[in-house]
């Protein structure tokens, strides 16, 4: 398996210019304590410019790294269709777009009248870079063995459009498919949500964001069940800080670097006064009455052994399996492979396990799918 780490399929091996693995420093008992607002996390705010610029120059990277990764054979498969929508729950107006990936038989639909499920899925990358069809290889899975429509959703992006716009973005996904997904011939009873890295992230809080929005509407929404959540190496917990993450990561060398962390962080945790503990931004943070409430019955999660954020992913995963909270929870740890392994950029072959695992969650969801 891979053993440089990757963000969406860039390479990004942690060595110094002697070529041996950098030092990781320890934490300091300043490091150490709860982060309570943003600028704990990122101290005085970068300019929103050179942010842009810069992660501009890492997206085009990424688009490089994700165009090699998507030679490897067998192809993945590219969106049937599109949808774009405006933005409803966040007070940053504007659109996001749906991608949607159908399965075998949905040309036929308006003869047999079918409605089909759905996953709908989040790319990874920090909250700010990464694409829609980032998560192509793991949609292949989807179509075949789940036989479900899978929506990859173009959330807005970071530093343009700060926390907790992404998230916002994402309940909105859920809530226009909830209203819309008959028209689509899409099940609103049987819905899914998928992610990857920030993606996962938004896997989870999407569903709490949309939870507490539903509660402020006045308007019926239809009838609607949210089965599951298939989350990949989320990041659940920003109240505790990168150089403590990396510091108890087993493999510290293979974590993803200080100067890529500090620019997702400053882009996404804007202003400073910005709560870290909000539940939308740190599940971990949040109350198991919320948990309880608005996370749906399964949760299907995977973390990697040498990623930075391998704790605080399996610490969420015990808690919502045990009481008070009771779901039902599928938890892997990866052994040997670092944060996002499976997006390795290798043109000649899908990464080492991933293509097993993708197959064992979609095994999952299909019976999530089957239930009553």
């Amino acid at each position: 398996m891979s053993k440089i780490p990757t963000v969406d399929g860039i390479p990004i091996p942690n060595i110094n210019l002697t070529g041996t693995p950098t030092q990781t420093p320890q934490p300091t008992e300043e490091d150490k304590k709860p982060l309570e607002t943003a600028k704990d996390a990122v101290g005085s705010p970068p300019s929103r410019t050179w942010l842009k610029i810069s992660a501009n120059w890492w997206r085009s990277l990424q688009y490089i790294g994700m165009s090699l990764h998507f030679l490897a054979n067998p192809k993945p498969p590219s969106p049937a269709f599109t949808h774009t929508i405006p933005s409803t729950i966040s007070d940053k107006k504007g659109n996001l777009t749906l991608h949607f990936y159908t399965p075998e038989g949905y040309d036929k639909r308006k003869k047999t009248n079918q409605l089909f499920p759905a996953v709908i899925n989040f790319h990874g990358g920090g909250f700010t870079i990464g694409a829609p069809t980032d998560d192509a290889r793991f949609a292949r899975f989807v179509l075949e063995e789940c036989k479900a429509v899978y929506v990859s959703v173009e959330y807005r992006l970071s530093p343009e459009y700060p926390f907790p716009v992404a998230v916002q973005d994402g309940a909105d996904a859920l809530l226009y498919l909830i209203r819309h997904g008959p028209e689509l011939y899409i099940d609103p009873h049987k819905l899914s949500t998928s992610g990857f890295s920030a993606g996962g992230n938004i896997a989870i809080t999407s569903t709490i964001c949309l939870s507490e929005h539903l509660k402020t509407l006045s308007a019926p929404v239809p009838p609607h069940n949210i089965r599951a959540i298939a989350t990949w190496y989320p990041i659940c917990d920003y109240t505790e800080s990168r150089e403590v993450k990396r510091a108890r990561c087993v493999r510290p060398d293979q974590t993803l670097p200080a100067n890529l962390t500090s620019l997702f962080d400053a882009s996404y945790l804007y202003p400073s006064g910005v709560s870290l503990a909000s539940p939308i931004l740190s599940p971990t943070k949040a109350s198991d009455t919320l948990l309880k409430e608005a996370i749906p019955e399964t949760v299907i999660f995977y973390t990697c052994e040498w990623d930075m954020l391998q704790y605080e992913g399996e610490e969420l995963a015990k808690r919502l399996g045990r009481a008070p909270i009771n779901k039902t929870v599928k938890h892997k740890m990866i052994p040997g492979v670092p944060h996002a392994w499976d997006k390795s950029p290798d043109p000649t072959k899908p990464a080492a396990g991933s293509e097993e695992l993708y197959q064992e969650c979609c095994v999952y969801l299909k019976e999530v799918f089957k239930g009553n």
